[in-house]
């Protein structure tokens, strides 16, 4: 069975083609052939000899997404895609328009078993995890499709990021490698639920690239309704790992937090996510909620009063930048819809 090309760090390329022949600096320019100029066949690569190209084609292929669908918002600032991959599973990638750059939000698995009462991903259990090369294509595919290229890379989409760990580092240290896509770790943001050891041992393989955690709740009493993550990785644990990653990575904590009426957004749920976080370096970034047929929540209308009391609390506090409400852009509405 030949090989998908797009599974490789160069080290991993040089394992590989040593024993067929070809020299260690091969694996380089390969990489630069399909990172840097976008080829998508050997035959393109004019720098390697013909024998090593035959070599690499017994060996190797070139993977491809279907794209099923594209839908674009009407201010063309966000637009999402549905991609079939090989095995028929589809999955969502999000190319978002800022005036900093242009962001990818690519999808980790296919479904998500972590199970969030308010998220249209859990509404498609996972069905698998992808591939090193289906994390990797959809940054390749949005590089390519926007003119003036990707800046910034979130693993915020369909599934959890670290229940794909291996598959995740493999992919970072790919989109990150100079000879490469080049992005840098300061770049790139990986979202999780809280899957504690995972997040210590992230702070030790990537001190440098952003971590976001998906919090959305002040106590336990409160998560256990609304994350069942939190069964697993009670509050205080998760705050133990993140104590030591604060240690190791000297780096400032995203909290996400996405307020929904009557359930976390009191001004006293605000006092109690004060004192949750006040001796961290950290900022809170809030969510306004995006209705979702299948679920029961409502958006808060509490937002204002919400912020101000973090603010007054010197509690460093955002509301995300809404995009493609129109698109329903939410992680997992367009698969689900197109679900057979």
């Amino acid at each position: 069975m030949k090989l998908n090309i797009f599974d490789y760090t160069i080290p991993m390329l040089e394992d590989i083609i040593l024993p067929l022949g070809l020299k260690k600096f091969n694996a380089t320019q390969i990489f630069q052939w399909i990172y840097k100029k976008n080829v998508t066949s050997f035959d393109e690569m004019k720098n390697l000899s013909k024998a090593s190209i035959e070599k690499l084609k017994e060996k190797f292929y070139f993977s491809q997404f279907n794209l099923l669908k594209k839908i674009e918002s009407d201010n063309g600032e966000t637009i999402k895609f549905l991609f079939e991959l090989e095995d028929k599973q589809k999955i969502e990638t999000v190319i978002m328009k800022f005036n900093y750059g242009n962001t990818v939000c690519i999808s980790s698995q296919v479904g998500c078993n972590m199970g969030c009462k308010f998220c249209a991903s859990g509404l498609l259990k996972k069905k698998r995890n992808l591939d090193v090369s289906e994390l990797v294509q959809q940054v390749t595919f949005a590089n390519q499709y926007i003119t003036d290229g990707i800046s910034n890379v979130v693993i915020m989409g369909i599934g959890e990021p670290f229940d794909n760990y291996d598959n995740l580092k493999t992919m970072l240290k790919i989109v990150t490698c100079q000879h490469g896509l080049g992005i840098g770790s300061r770049h790139i943001t990986v979202s999780t639920c809280g899957i504690a050891p995972k997040i210590v041992q992230f702070a030790n393989d990537f001190p440098q690239i952003n971590l976001a955690i998906s919090l959305h709740a002040p106590t336990d009493e409160i998560r256990n309704k609304i994350m069942p993550i939190n069964f697993a990785y009670p509050l205080h644990e998760l705050f133990k790992s993140l104590a030591e990653y604060e240690k190791i990575t000297n780096r400032k904590i995203t909290f996400e937090y996405l307020l929904l009426k009557s359930v976390n957004d009191s001004n006293e749920n605000a006092k109690q996510l004060i004192k949750l976080v006040k001796k961290m370096n950290c900022y809170i970034n809030i969510i306004p909620y995006n209705k979702i047929a299948e679920h029961s929540f409502v958006r808060s209308d509490n937002q204002d009063s919400f912020i101000k009391t973090l603010l007054a609390n010197k509690i460093k506090a955002i509301t995300r930048l809404e995009r493609g409400v129109d698109i329903n852009a939410a992680c997992g509405q367009l698969r689900a819809k197109n679900e057979n």
